[in-house]
């Protein structure tokens, strides 16, 4: 049939979700293997041989050795900091001061809005990113700038107007009212807009009013299709602050809780220190938490505690969170990632790093049937993984025993030479 392509290689498909079964049913992968594309999404996959034979008419396109993947899912990040990602030496308040809030002072203007969505996409596809949750800036300049692109990339992406009414520069503040106002307009503007969702984005409690949190809580009671992204306990300086603040709230948590922002379809980036009933009241609303490894570590803010978290049940993303975290790559990513679970005294398998910087950042943005994973039916955000991808890399998966052994090396040591093509909706743009 015309219009089809078979692209062949290694083939990686998660059937189950790797922290609750064994791995022999948890994914599955195929020496050499195949994905049938057409219109945008994945038609067929399998034995490469087999679809060869099923499919004899489809432009085929061999990718030898390479590993064809789900695209990676970041599920929190802040496309605004791209220009002053690792920058020196702060703890989360100072940094914000010092670098953030300044650059994104920037982002009232369209043109330079417009200049950074671009640089952005550009390294995100690069490191075989396909999809991101994205904070943006108060100004609605930032938002439009972030989806335009987006749109004319035909990325699957989800963002949402930066709110802040206090407790950050004048320039960089809204008010509960046009917080309101701006992200209901938004909202109403980009969502479902090609491939494009919207997020509710209070920063985090400590920049926001009880009044604009009372504010945003009644948009998202009105819009329940859409997403809200926040912060949450991310150090235990900046939880003392929240408290200090909300005095009269049971903890951090019920700083969104109380206001509206707490129930399925909320993203809480960060959630390391977390108090018993936090932890029960997330498990209970099924909201997701977002683990942003390399953020955690550059700025000394904690250790996260995926083993407890998702051995309860919790919903768990993985995230860079350019640019407090120090790299735009979902490789160094889940390197931290598993550093920090050893650090923990529970390492992760390969298999479960892999998982989580696709199907399961991709099921905290209640996404998991669209994207990040091969699986018939899902749009066709395809990455090709070069597993010997510099010198050192090659040597030692020359030495791999299986898989995963052979896997391992370019999640610890990989970056975007890895990346040897990237596919958005059966499209290559990289």
């Amino acid at each position: 049939m015309a219009g089809q392509t078979l692209l062949l290689g290694q083939t990686l498909q998660f059937t189950d979700d790797p922290f609750h079964a064994p791995l022999e049913e948890a994914a599955r992968h195929v020496r050499r293997g195949g994905v049938l594309v057409e219109a945008g999404r994945i038609a067929d996959l399998g034995e490469a041989e087999a679809l060869r034979s099923a499919h004899p008419q489809a432009e085929v396109v061999d990718h030898g050795d390479l590993l064809l993947s789900a695209g990676f899912v970041d599920a929190h990040v802040h496309y605004p900091q791209t220009g002053m990602i690792a920058s020196w030496g702060k703890r989360l308040i100072d940094w914000l001061n010092s670098y953030t809030f300044p650059e994104e002072g920037r982002f009232g203007d369209p043109a330079y809005a417009a200049e950074i969505a671009a640089r952005y996409f550009d390294l995100m596809l690069a490191h075989g990113t396909t999809s991101c949750c994205s904070f943006t800036t108060v100004h609605p300049e930032s938002v439009d700038a972030f989806f335009t692109e987006a749109l004319r990339r035909n990325l699957r992406v989800v963002a949402g107007k930066t709110c802040m009414d206090r407790n950050a520069p004048e320039f960089l503040r809204d008010t509960p009212q046009s917080a309101y106002d701006q992200s209901k307009a938004l909202a109403e503007k980009w969502h479902g807009q090609g491939r494009l969702s919207y997020a509710i984005t209070p920063r985090f409690s400590p920049t926001s009013t009880p009044d604009q949190l009372a504010a945003l809580g009644a948009l998202w009671g009105e819009r329940p299709d859409l997403l809200m992204q926040t912060h949450l306990s991310e150090q235990t300086d900046e939880i003392e602050w929240v408290m200090g603040l909300f005095p009269e709230r049971r903890d951090y948590l019920d700083t969104y809780e109380h206001f509206g922002l707490l129930r399925e379809g909320g993203l809480y980036g960060h959630a390391i220190h977390l108090t018993d009933r936090e932890k029960d009241r997330l498990k209970e609303t099924d909201a997701a938490l977002i683990h942003c490894p390399t953020s955690n570590t550059f700025i000394g803010s904690g250790i996260f505690d995926m083993d407890g978290l998702t051995q309860a049940g919790h919903r768990v993303g993985l995230a860079t969170d350019t640019g407090g975290g120090s790299s735009f790559s979902m490789l160094r990513t889940m390197a931290a990632a598993y550093e920090i679970g050893q650090l923990n005294g529970a390492p992760l398998h390969a298999a479960q790093l892999w998982w989580l910087a696709t199907q399961g950042s991709a099921r905290a943005l209640r996404m998991e049937d669209r994207i990040g994973n091969l699986a018939i039916g899902a749009e066709a955000d395809i990455i090709a993984v070069d597993l010997a991808s510099t010198p050192a890399i090659a040597q030692r998966s020359a030495r791999a025993e299986d898989f995963w052994e052979t896997l391992f090396p370019t999640i610890m040591m990989g970056d975007d030479r890895a990346i040897r093509a990237t596919y958005v909706a059966g499209r290559p743009v990289a």
